[in-house]
Parts: structure tokens; C-alpha cells; sequence
């Protein structure tokens, strides 16, 4: 478990023609086949340049897409800047959003924006980049709806209680996904994202230290997993230290995280518990024995999640810089 400066992750992106969010408009395939033809290819040129410079790019676009789509939906409010530091990547549970994931899109909206001015939106660059990632990493491909536009509102007040906490259980984590259309399986599947994911020590410094009076250490850890994590973790670790959540096979986007949970190497207490909890053990096993099940469950997933309240026509616009409303 290497030292390494980032956070966690998840995902997201798409398939064709699907009404989406209660009839708020369409995203489809070729949304830009006419408008900006080269979209995709340079979309994943830029993606692959920043991989192959820095490759928390992976993990921290994934986590990117996530925490944007569930807060506000997926309409790149996550991306704006504000000089107050009141915007939404200023909230608390998106302090820790990488800068790689970041510059991601921003080097991408540039790209595009080159060849295609004013025409693709951030929101939709964020979901191509997310599937990209995927793809660089080894994990499956996929079509990308695109025709979201970007949101106007971005505010650090509006994130709290709306991303998965370390620490929820299983129903909390089926709770929240279902509030955005998504159900267990898929939230099981999306979770999968950690595969490729960092952490910092503060987020599970309790299952190793203080999991409760009788039992310091979260008895579903296996002992030599704890052991490996205390030292990776020392009890006044540098804040900025981040570990594999995937002691295994860090890089590749696999089914490997779930082999890791049948042998309780579950990071978070929200990773252990899809396996110990027995409304979703099932599961669980499944994808740990099939990697085209993860694969197949995953992508699905990743299409729903890609819809989530996204604006279209007036609800939103297409920014010429993913930092700043027009």
C-alpha cells in the first residue's frame, strides 16, 4: 500500500434515447454527430495524455462524476469555482475531490472547445471522461447519452447529507442511491468503482483504532489486512497520506474489490458491508466469481447514474469555461 495523494471514487455515463428525470428532455448517442463529430476522440485523447501522466486521473474523475450527479444531477456543477469558496466542491465531503479530476475536464472542455466553440457542454464531457477512465484502466466500455447542459447553481450548502458516508450501512446506501433512480444492485455495482480507488486515513481510521470499547479493531476485518492497514495508518499518519482501497490490483479496473470483501478487505464499513449483510451478500459473490456479471451490472449502472436530473433546453447552458457560469 503505497503512500499516494488522492481520495476515493465512483462513476457513471449511459445508452440511447431515454426520456429522462420526470420528462425534463432526451439525451441520446449522437446528440453531437452533426454539431461536433470528433467529440468522443477528443475527449479520450485528453483523458489519455493526463492517464498516462498521472494515474489518480482515473479515481479522481470517477468520484468527480459521482459527486456531481448526486448533487444538483449530473450537470457539472461540481466544476464551478467560486471566489467566495462557497460553491459545491467547497463543501466539506468535496474537500477531498482530487485536482487530477479536475484539470481533467478542464483540459478536455479546452480541447474541445478548439474545434467545437460553444457547442458541448461540461456536463457532457464529464460523462465521456468518467466512461474513458474506465476503459484506460482495463474496465469495460460503453455508449455515452450525451445533451445534458450545464447547471446554474452550484452552492457548498446544498451538498451535505446527499454523498454515501464511509460509515453507512447497507440500507442508508440503498436509501440514498434509490433517491436517484438507482437500485441495490446498481449502488453494488457503482461501488465497484473502488477498485481503481484511493483513500485517506482519517476515512476508516476508526475500524482499526476505535471501532468500539471491547473490540478497537471492526472484527469484520480480516486481522492481517488490519495489521497491513496500521501500518500504512499510524495513529498520527500526514493527513495527506492516501492508500489503495484495492490492496491487490490497484490499476485495473477488475472484480478483484469484491474478491477483497468476501475476504474482509473492505476499506470502508460501507464496503464490508455489501458482503457481511446478507440482503446483498448474494451479489456481492456473484461479481467476485464473474467479472463480465461486475462488468455487465456495472455498466447498466453507469447509464442511470449518467441521467441523473440532468438539465436540458432552458434548464441549463453550455459554458464556455467549466469553472464559471456564463
Amino acid at each position: 500500500m503505497v503512500g499516494k495523494r488522492v481520495g476515493l471514487v465512483m462513476v457513471a455515463v449511459v445508452i440511447i434515447g431515454v426520456i429522462v428525470g420526470g420528462g425534463e428532455g432526451q439525451l441520446v448517442e449522437n446528440f453531437y454527430r452533426s454539431s461536433c463529430p470528433n467529440l468522443e476522440a477528443i475527449v479520450k485523447q485528453v483523458v489519455g495524455v493526463k492517464v498516462s501522466q498521472a494515474f489518480p486521473t482515473i479515481p479522481a474523475t470517477l468520484r468527480l462524476f459521482f459527486h456531481d450527479c448526486f448533487v444538483e444531477g449530473c450537470d457539472a456543477s461540481v466544476m464551478i469555482a467560486s471566489p467566495n469558496g462557497d460553491a459545491e466542491k467547497d463543501a466539506p465531503d468535496n474537500i477531498s475531490l482530487a485536482g487530477d479530476g479536475f484539470d481533467t475536464i478542464v483540459k478536455a472542455k479546452q480541447a474541445v472547445e478548439a474545434q467545437c466553440p460553444g457547442v458541448v457542454s461540461c456536463a457532457d464531457i464529464m460523462a465521456l471522461a468518467a466512461r474513458d477512465v474506465v476503459v484506460a484502466a482495463g474496465g469495460p466500455s460503453f455508449s455515452v447519452e450525451l445533451g445534458r447542459r450545464d447547471g446554474l447553481v452550484s452552492m457548498a450548502s446544498r451538498v451535505a447529507g446527499n454523498l454515501p458516508g464511509p460509515e453507512f450501512n447497507l440500507k442508508q446506501l440503498t436509501d440514498m442511491f434509490a433517491e436517484h433512480g438507482l437500485n441495490q444492485l446498481d449502488m453494488i455495482a457503482l461501488s465497484g468503482a473502488h477498485t481503481v480507488g484511493f483513500s485517506h486515513c482519517s476515512r476508516f481510521a476508526n475500524r482499526i483504532y476505535n471501532f468500539t470499547s471491547s473490540s478497537p479493531v471492526d472484527p469484520s476485518l480480516d486481522p492481517t489486512y488490519a495489521q497491513e492497514l496500521m501500518q500504512a495508518c499510524p495513529r498520527n499518519v500526514d493527513p495527506n497520506i492516501a492508500i489503495d482501497m484495492d490492496p491487490n490490483t490497484a490499476r485495473t479496473f477488475d472484480n478483484v474489490y469484491y474478491q477483497n470483501l468476501v475476504q474482509g478487505k473492505g476499506l470502508f464499513t460501507s464496503d464490508e458491508v455489501l458482503f457481511t449483510d446478507p440482503a446483498s451478500t448474494s451479489s456481492v459473490s456473484d461479481f467476485a466469481n464473474n467479472q463480465g456479471d461486475f462488468y455487465a451490472a456495472f455498466t447498466a449502472a453507469m447509464r442511470k447514474l449518467g441521467r441523473v436530473s440532468v438539465k436540458t433546453g432552458s434548464q441549463g447552458e453550455i459554458r464556455r469555461d467549466c469553472t464559471a457560469f456564463n
